[in-house]
């Protein structure tokens, strides 16, 4: 089922970022624009766009978060491969997201006064 669902996302997530899918979203809205005198600007006609907006930005918030944690852990791991194949890299910044806040802010910091010493 989780691979169904990764599929899914992808696809989705694919889909909502072309611009397919800001035509059809314009479309939708012109429409509902244009509904909107002959049906008196009811509260129906409003009440259908409020409720189909809600629907789909709920759902649309769990499939891009799924597809962006699978992207963050897709660049971590390269991140990790590249610098570990390093042998001057600082082998402590693998995993680092992994880390308790305290130890990643530690290692932060003394990057952060590193590259200030530079300048």
């Amino acid at each position: 089922m989780r691979e169904q669902f990764t599929a899914f996302a992808r696809a989705m997530y694919r889909f909502a970022s072309s611009p397919l899918a800001t035509s059809a979203a314009f479309v939708v809205v012109l429409v509902w624009l244009l509904a909107g005198p002959r049906l008196s600007y009811s509260t129906t006609w409003q009440l259908v766009m409020t409720t189909v907006s809600s629907i789909v930005t709920f759902l649309m918030v769990f499939v891009l978060n799924h597809a962006q944690n699978r992207d963050t852990l897709a660049v971590n791991a390269k991140l990790d491969a590249l610098i570990m194949a390093l042998e001057s890299a600082d082998n402590r910044m693998v995993g680092l997201e992994h880390r308790d806040t305290k130890e990643a802010s530690a290692i932060h910091e003394e990057i952060k006064s590193a590259i200030e010493g530079e300048l």
